[in-house]
């Protein structure tokens, strides 16, 4: 199987009437502390779909909306890093296979898909790319490649159903608040939490591993779908201790689960401490709201931590609680923290973001835990109708765990699942057992 490119180029927004004059956006603390990487994702669509013409333009209308994506990243005078707006485009890619798209599915995280999108390793100027592939059969398959300083995954969906829009001829709408300069640190300061090890790191205290090239290539990834029905005795089983008191969630359920049946089949040691870091949208959770339509960053991590021992000999209730606990904790008063401390302290004592993707990432014995579960990418109808599949890119990255909404949009959940060969192995004998 061998994809076909066709043409590759750079396209800009259209403006409609005199372009805007803003010339760059300075980064706000939480663009600066996720990771700095370019980040992939796949769509596939069942015929009939828009001419390549029409995504083209839709694409552009999008851009002329959100700016910030056919940018640049720089920095100013002062040296802080900013998104230029100069309208400098975005790439868009065109490609063909000779088969039908069937012959390909199910489409599961693999190597593969890395064709199915533009390169995202090496020096990227561009911070969108966009590649269409066309089957013989009229499917297409769209790969989207963004950079995650400039937007998380709630911004990247919006700005996703905005090209949709554009391309069926509507109104973009809502239309995103592009303001980063609203998050400002108290006067004096109130640092209340601790953000060292959690969000920053002094690079000149941090142990260094050294890893094999065997232990990065002995990594491998698998998609496992989690029913309804499972999902529904899992979450009664997690909130079986607490009586009259508000059930966990499917969310919380379902990592308690996981992080219980990966700790064991990782074979850790008893005494070993073992985390999860699990992103946490601060929109619904500064006071006052910030709204969906909020263009840029804004996720921080909570960190249940538990022993080894424990997380294996308690039930699945004692997971569930140490995550509700710790990521009810991540609340406004831990974001207003997070400014006042990132604003005042990282370059005092010159510390850099905790998340990584430059070097490879080994998590074990912790996790890493991101959740699409709420974000609106199956809208993204560029014509002829809701994405046949949504699925990420693939990523080798041991210890990372992506939740999202099964194709199959009964409710049902897909893990996409990072671990050592082996001990994906072990976790895939013991995954759909309950207690």
């Amino acid at each position: 199987m061998r994809v076909r490119l066709e043409s590759s180029r750079i396209i800009k927004p259209l403006h409609e009437g005199i372009p805007p004059t803003t010339n760059h956006i300075p980064l706000s603390v939480f663009d600066k502390v996720t990771f700095d990487a370019h980040m992939a994702i796949i769509y596939a669509y069942h015929p009939p779909n828009p001419p390549n013409a029409t995504l083209e333009t839709g694409l552009r209308k999008a851009l002329s909306v959100y700016r910030e994506w056919a940018g640049r990243l720089s920095k100013d005078n002062d040296g802080e890093p900013i998104i230029l707006l100069n309208d400098a485009g975005v790439r868009f890619v065109e490609a063909s296979m000779d088969i039908e798209l069937d012959q390909v599915m199910p489409l599961k995280p693999s190597a593969f898909c890395l064709s199915l999108h533009p390169s995202i390793q090496g020096n990227i100027q561009e911070l969108v790319q966009v590649q269409i592939t066309r089957f013989t059969c009229g499917s297409i398959v769209v790969g989207f490649t963004a950079h995650h300083t400039v937007a998380d995954g709630q911004a990247t969906s919006n700005f996703l159903v905005a090209w949709g829009q554009a391309c069926r001829g509507l109104e973009i709408h809502p239309l995103p608040l592009h303001d980063r300069g609203i998050f400002k640190p108290r006067d004096p300061p109130c640092i209340e939490f601790e953000h060292r090890g959690v969000e920053f790191k002094n690079p000149k205290l941090e142990q260094f591993h050294p890893l094999l090239d065997e232990d990065v290539d002995g990594v491998a990834v698998d998609q496992f779908h989690f029913s309804l029905g499972f999902l529904a005795k899992l979450k009664a089983k997690a909130s079986s201790r607490n009586g009259n008191d508000k059930s966990y969630s499917t969310f919380e359920s379902l990592v308690a689960h996981l992080w219980k049946a990966v700790t064991k089949a990782r074979g850790l040691s008893a005494y070993q401490t073992t985390s999860v870091r699990i992103s946490v949208n601060g929109r619904m959770r500064m006071d006052p709201r910030i709204p969906n339509e909020y263009f840029g960053n804004l996720v921080l991590w909570a960190l249940p931590t538990a022993k080894v021992k424990d997380l294996l000999r308690e039930p699945v209730p004692y997971g569930a609680k140490l995550i509700h606990d710790t990521v009810a904790n991540v609340n406004d008063n831990y974001f207003r923290s997070f400014i006042d401390f990132a604003s005042h302290k990282v370059k005092e004592e010159n510390l850099v973001p905790v998340v990584d993707m430059g070097q490879s990432v080994i998590e074990c014995p912790n996790l890493d835990v991101s959740s699409w579960l709420r974000f609106p990418f199956y809208d993204l109808d560029l014509g002829g109708g809701s994405p046949y599949v949504f699925m990420p890119s693939y990523y080798p990255l041991e210890g990372t765990i992506l939740l999202l909404p099964s194709f199959i949009g009964d409710g049902s959940i897909d893990a996409v699942i990072a671990l050592f060969e082996d001990h994906l192995a072990a976790f895939k004998l013991i995954c759909y057992e309950l207690e």
